[in-house]
């Protein structure tokens, strides 16, 4: 079923096919530039450093709605072997992972998802083959490193967490916004929080997966009015699930990744970063978020790092 018109229409609007020319692969991403990264560095203030990332074992947050997106398993290959046989001399210990790429705290790449046939910049979707993604993987990415941006859309709200399926808007956005006195700058990377780690981190993965708050469609407009790089949530769906209307599936996924070629993520641990701002004030920080360079992978895991 093809995507209603209103959605079409939003999507139209908001696309960015060959803002920055045919070839690119990268999107919003080159609203980071060497001048915003330079000026993102005078967040830095205390040096006080905090990751956002969840861990990355068994206990993840997949719980088999997605058939082979298995949460980390991690075995050990050797223990103090030696490598010449002799004890005495070189011994080493080394481990295996099977997981998910997206199974943890992790980006979508801009080839994650794709509809009538086209990804981002209308790239055809038959790029993407039993090898991977020929064009479009998180490998193009390189760096996610500038000035982060936390949009605490609960707290501004007076709440601990989101009530489940509470479809984030622009306004809420901009309360939030006003709410920590940032202003959201051309090429921030925004970290959007609902509350609904809260769930994981107490072991209710069930409850962490469903229903959950997050970015709605009428948020998308804010995030390209806005000039957002690459934006964040603290849930597993990242837009709102149960899906707020029953014609479009994760229709946020579509505009953000195959319009706008806007790199988003999930599963980021907000919680500490929540208190730490509410603590001095300042919703704005340093973040280093690289993907690690999986070649031709639609997604990839972070562990990411914010600076204050």
């Amino acid at each position: 079923m093809a995507l209603p018109d209103d959605v079409l229409e939003l999507a139209a609007r908001v696309r960015n096919w060959g803002r920055w020319g045919d070839d690119d692969e990268i999107g919003t991403l080159n609203l980071i530039t060497d001048e915003t990264v330079k000026a993102a560095a005078g967040e830095v203030r205390t040096g006080r450093r905090r990751t956002l990332g969840i861990p990355l074992d068994a206990d993840g947050p997949q719980i088999g709605a997605i058939p082979g997106r298995v949460n980390p398993e991690r075995t050990m290959l050797t223990v103090n072997a030696p490598l010449t046989g002799d004890p005495s001399e070189f011994c080493t210990s080394d481990d295996v992972v099977t997981m998910g790429i997206q199974a943890g705290t992790h980006w979508d790449a801009l080839s994650h998802v794709s509809y009538d046939g086209n990804l981002y910049n209308g790239i055809p979707a038959s790029v993407i083959d039993e090898s991977g993604a020929t064009r479009l993987g998180i490998d193009k990415i390189g760096t996610i490193v500038g000035r982060g941006v936390l949009l605490d859309v609960a707290r501004a709200k007076g709440l601990d967490r989101l009530e489940g399926g509470y479809p984030i808007t622009g306004a809420d956005l901009d309360e939030a916004a006003e709410f920590g006195k940032v202003t959201v700058r051309p090429g921030d990377i925004a970290f959007v929080r609902t509350g609904q780690m809260q769930s994981f981190l107490a072991g209710d993965r069930m409850a962490y997966a469903i229903p959950a708050a997050g970015p709605s469609l009428q948020s998308v407009q804010w995030f390209r009015d806005h000039d957002v790089a690459a934006v964040g949530t603290d849930n597993i769906t990242f837009e709102v699930y149960p899906p707020e209307r029953d014609d479009a599936m994760l229709p946020v996924h579509l505009l953000h990744l195959v319009d706008m070629g806007m790199t988003q993520g999930q599963n980021f641990d907000l919680e500490g970063l929540s208190a730490d701002c509410a603590d001095d004030g300042r919703y704005s920080f340093f973040v280093d978020a690289s993907p690690l360079p999986f070649t031709r992978a639609v997604g990839s895991p972070v562990s990411p790092v914010t600076i204050k």
